[in-house]
């Protein structure tokens, strides 16, 4: 009997297992688990060793607050960086520029470190703890290194005093640090999205409410705590007090840490399931060793252990989908899979296995269309702060720092969340049946939509931004508020295209690697930084032949910076046409909500 026959005949034996038989050997097979990678998972109780409740919004409230702590520590150092680089290290425009987004993608990269730790081997807790340790070091390593070896003379890098050149090691120092900042915030942040996510229980209709909600005041929270920093600390990071800037940063980096620690008793906690990677992997080893087997129609007789358990214990059983089904012939049991008493797992998988490898598959694409959108973001901390520094920031005698622009984004952000919540859902529920309104993926498509327009608007301001210019002039004589459309857009697709990213990839992604799923979106933050980078690197290539100046040279005058924001909207414009074509083939997880698993044994104390 060849391959062909034996999959076709042993598949009807059973709806949940190519036999039962083998379901059976398998179920309670710890060493099988163990293989696997899986780790019990210890989900949330609803009250702690005395019997306190615990998760919730109280104690979701405290990492709200850390949230907000830690991004306004982040953004004390990033939102001025590309100042910093050009009035201190003295690098020049598209250098800064280049820099600031090489950091902001590490930043953002670093949370595929974070979300792997806390998945597979530390949990969502323990890996926020260590980031935060590791993000007040960077800080505080990056205020004794400005105020020892950076800023030499006192007060200099104000645009008026210069700063002596940087010593080899003061330069080491200083990317030492700014690049542990990045570890530290970069692993913090999906992690705790997840960690706070956790706090409610799908289970129950409110707390699955709740659940959404906090992915907004998430969002919210990061909005709030940038804001002091985009404002007050900015102030003074622009009057020269750099120093200052980033020992409060240190300082609220500190007391965000205290803050998570502090509800440490309260929380409820997901043990990890084990390293993804390997069980991953045994899917596509196991369907490439099948290559020749005719899977079974409809996915009827595929492999799966009995019972209400997932073989990854504490992961909820995931149904089978009829996309990607060549992955499937890792799940269909053959004849030599019969003759063992313990089936070898890269020669034969579970369907939630199977189908947890199709849920990263089917998100990629979905994915890698949101990069572009994280090029138009990455602009605000970069291209948009040397526009706005050479115009008029003059408001009588007080002078607007061009990083404080951010704060038309930020009130925009605020401003939007709560338009979105109390009008735009109510009135799209009426119109499309959905009581969330707009589905997270419509939401993902009007950002890119919003942002788009913003870069026209970057660029019309810049067209008038030349137009304003005095001869021998550094700065144009056009109020820099022309900016305030082009950040206002932009806040406003945040709270479509990066909202509805957080819900969509922790909402789509299987439980066992729930932190991976939010950190997508970060590292789509970090891929489009690296974009920008490169982005700028072709077009100063391409543009600065023949000794023209370039898009973007040393003075910005002598550029067409507006052509480069222009590209930048016809690049989305395409990107949104591809993006319509695969938010349109995907099709969501459907997992099997048994409440024995979340609810039953598996419900422990931490």
């Amino acid at each position: 009997m060849d391959q062909h026959e034996t999959a076709l005949e042993i598949a009807p034996q059973g709806r949940d297992g190519g036999s039962q038989g083998l379901a059976r050997q398998s179920h309670g097979n710890e060493e099988k688990k163990k293989k696997m990678g899986a780790l019990e998972c210890q989900c949330f109780p609803s009250r702690n060793g005395n019997g306190n409740a615990t998760g919730g919004w109280r104690f979701s409230g405290l990492l709200l607050a850390n949230q907000g702590l830690a991004t306004l520590a982040f953004f004390g150092v990033g939102v001025n960086l590309v100042l910093f680089l050009t009035r201190v290290l003295s690098q020049d425009n598209a250098g800064a520029a280049n820099s600031v987004s090489k950091w902001t993608g590490t930043v953002y990269l670093c949370s595929l470190i974070g979300a792997f730790l806390s998945d597979s081997y530390w949990g969502r807790y323990l890996t926020c703890a260590i980031f935060q340790v590791i993000l007040v070091l960077g800080l505080l390593l990056l205020s004794l290194s400005s105020w020892l070896f950076l800023i030499k003379p006192d007060g200099c890098g104000d645009r008026v005093t210069l700063c002596t050149p940087v010593s080899t090691a003061g330069l080491r120092i200083f990317y030492s640090a700014i690049y542990l900042v990045a570890f530290g915030y970069g692993g913090h942040q999906p992690t705790l999205a997840t960690f706070g996510a956790d706090q409610f229980d799908e289970t129950h209709p409110k707390e699955k409410s709740s659940k959404g909600l906090f992915f907004s005041y998430f969002y919210f929270a990061l909005n709030v705590g940038s804001l002091f920093s985009n404002t007050i600390l900015v102030y003074f990071e622009d009057t020269g007090k750099w120093t200052f800037g980033f020992l409060v940063s240190a300082g609220s980096a500190v007391l965000a840490l205290v803050i998570f620690l502090g509800g440490s008793s309260g929380y409820r906690y997901v043990k990890p399931f084990g390293n993804p990677l390997p069980r991953i992997a045994q899917v596509f080893v196991a369907a490439f060793r099948k290559w020749d087997v005719i899977v079974p129609e409809n996915g009827h007789g595929l492999y799966e252990v009995e019972g209400s358990q997932s073989a990854i214990k504490g992961s909820r059983k995931i149904l089978h989908s009829n996309e990607l089904v060549f992955l499937d012939k890792a799940a269909t049991v053959i004849e030599s899979d019969m003759k063992v008493h313990n089936p070898d797992l890269w020669r034969l998988c579970t369907v939630t296995q199977v189908e947890e490898a199709k849920c990263v598959l089917k998100m990629m694409p979905i994915w890698l269309c949101t990069i572009i959108y994280s090029v138009i973001f990455t602009q605000m901390a970069s291209l948009f702060v040397e526009q706005g520094d050479i115009m008029n920031r003059k408001i009588g005698k007080f002078e607007i720092p061009a990083a404080s622009m951010s704060i038309f984004d930020i009130f925009s952000v605020l401003i939007f969340t709560e338009l979105y919540r109390h009008f735009i859902v109510p009135i799209a529920g009426r119109l499309t049946g959905n009581p969330k309104g707009l589905t997270e993926l419509r939401r993902m498509g009007i950002g890119l939509l919003i942002g788009m327009t913003a870069m026209i608007a970057a660029g019309i301001t810049e067209i008038a931004r030349l137009k304003w210019v005095t001869p021998d002039e550094k700065a144009s004589s056009l109020s820099i508020f022309w900016q305030s459309p082009q950040y206002i857009l932009i806040g406003a697709s945040e709270i479509f295209m990066y909202v509805g990213q957080l819900e969509f990839f922790n909402g789509q992604a299987p439980d066992g690697i729930k932190s991976f799923g939010s950190s997508l979106c970060m590292a789509s933050i970090s891929l489009g930084n690296y974009v920008s980078s490169i982005l700028v690197n072709m077009v100063m290539e391409i543009t600065a032949r023949g000794g023209n100046p370039g898009w973007i040279p040393e003075n910005l005058n002598a550029g067409r910076l507006d052509r480069f924001f222009f590209l930048i909207a016809g690049l989305t414009a395409v990107d949104f046409v591809i993006y319509v074509f695969c938010a349109r083939w995907y099709k969501s997880i459907n997992v099997d909500n048994n409440e024995e698993v979340i609810n039953g044994e598996e419900m422990q104390k931490h």
